[in-house]
């Protein structure tokens, strides 16, 4: 019968420690990204943006919000495309291959809105 690793020693010494379960994370430790949508100084957003029906509505909607802000500390499109961004990739696999496609659609209609291109549709 072989030894068990250090690191494999060390694993089995913390659960025993706890009672054979491993520690949870604070209550409100898990939703950092919610937090980080609310409270950031990037942008303040409609509630619902990113399940608006159409790229184009949250397109137009993030550069309305982009515009108003006061707390973001870029230029207005920059800002909106980070916000779109991070929901993506925040949101994982969680997100449809639907949905996934229509962020990824907006993020085209957001470049056209600011004028940075043409329209990816």
């Amino acid at each position: 019968m072989a030894s068990k690793s250090v690191k494999a020693r060390k694993a089995t010494r913390r659960t025993k420690a706890h009672g054979g379960r491993r520690a949870r994370a604070a209550p409100g430790a898990k939703r950092w990204s919610q937090r980080v949508t609310r409270e950031s100084n990037a942008l303040d957003l409609k509630s619902g943006v990113f399940t608006l029906a159409s790229p184009r509505a949250i397109a137009l909607s993030l550069k309305r919000s982009a515009l108003a802000s006061r707390r973001r500390k870029t230029n207005p499109y920059r800002s909106a495309l980070s916000m779109l961004t991070f929901y993506v990739n925040r949101a994982g696999r969680g997100l449809s291959v639907a949905r996934r496609r229509k962020l990824e659609r907006a993020k085209g209609e957001l470049r056209a809105v600011f004028g940075k291109e043409a329209s990816s549709s």
